[in-house]
């Protein structure tokens, strides 16, 4: 969080390129904070609350996709400083982020089990000498190795990204879209993949999460490739709902069930820098091909991709061992 705070106070002082630039950096460098929450998630569900949990934080992180363009948007047309035009937002998200860590600071527990036992350690004597043993934590088999879900991940987020990074420029193309009409866009795919995190996703297993979003997410390609009426561009935008809600969310699940308690975080971590590097790649390779070969090609293309990312889905990843059965979770 301080290297948060950092970025955004440069992004406040920033009145050439090099100090927005630097902003931008040490942002991406600030980011594991993102997978230190799914990792608390982690820590703090049991099996068979797992997929819930972390489609609750999939969840929140949608009602900010939804709201917060909007109120950058906003805040970007209030100028206090000529220099920097973007300085108010700049200065508001500054506000939002110390407050949130103070927040963190005095009011977050520790939840790495590791370090939650020891804490706990003279309880658990107790409890020995009183007659009433701990049992021994038993070590699930590993059924998805990580490598293979890393590279899902990778693969995916490397189609998705490309594809979202040119989806303005699409819009434009085709029906003269600005940033007011992508906003809504925008928002109403945000607005259904909350609705779907907080009210679908959190049912069903992790595996069947990202097995929706796959095919969803291929037939969004397939779709945008080939449309030309507004209607069914909001068709496809109802299809890329689906996959933001499910995939990414079901594999953050499928990942941390292969990890033990004490190396959770890092697994997690691990398995976000292969998402991170597709998202890097995504869309410089994605973008060049839809400039270069045109818009059918380049979601052509993506689509190939993203079945192949659903071959590797269905054919080669199974559930976890001891989570086949998934309680249904209540409303």
């Amino acid at each position: 969080m301080m290297g948060n705070i950092l970025s955004v106070a440069l992004w406040v002082a920033a009145t050439d390129f090099r100090t927005f630039l630097a902003h931008r950096i040490v942002g991406g460098l600030s980011e594991g904070n993102v997978q230190l929450a799914t990792a608390i998630a982690t820590d703090i569900s049991s099996d068979s609350q797992r997929g819930a949990t972390m489609a609750l934080v999939g969840a929140c992180f949608s009602i900010a996709f939804t709201f917060g363009p909007a109120l950058g948007a906003w805040l970007s047309t209030k100028t206090v400083f000529a220099a920097n035009p973007f300085a108010t937002a700049a200065g508001f998200s500054l506000v939002l982020i110390v407050a949130e860590t103070l927040y963190l600071w005095l009011a977050l527990p520790e939840t790495l089990p590791a370090v939650r036992g020891a804490a706990h350690a003279n309880g658990k004597a107790n409890g020995k000498a009183n007659g009433h043993p701990e049992k021994p934590a038993q070590r699930r088999p590993r059924t998805n190795p990580h490598w293979l879900l890393n590279f899902t991940h990778f693969s995916f987020i490397l189609f998705f990204s490309g594809m979202e990074f040119s989806l303005p420029f699409m819009t434009y193309d085709l029906f003269s879209y600005g940033a007011k009409q992508n906003g809504r866009l925008l928002g109403f795919i945000g607005l259904i993949a909350s609705v779907l995190q907080g009210g679908v996703v959190r049912r069903m297993h992790p595996l069947r999460v990202v097995q929706m979003g796959v095919v969803a997410c291929a037939a969004a390609f397939v779709l945008l490739g080939r449309l030309d009426d507004e209607r069914l561009l909001y068709v496809a935008a109802s299809l890329l709902a689906v996959t933001s809600a499910t995939v990414v969310t079901g594999l953050n699940s499928l990942s941390s069930f292969e990890a033990s308690d004490s190396e959770r975080g890092g697994k997690l971590g691990s398995h976000r820098s292969f998402g991170q590097v597709g998202r890097a790649l995504g869309p410089i390779l994605f973008c060049s091909l839809y400039w270069w070969a045109g818009r059918q090609t380049a979601y052509a293309v993506g689509a190939t991709g993203v079945v192949a990312v659903c071959g590797i889905v269905f054919g080669a990843l199974k559930k976890p061992a001891g989570t086949e059965t998934v309680p249904k979770q209540k409303a």
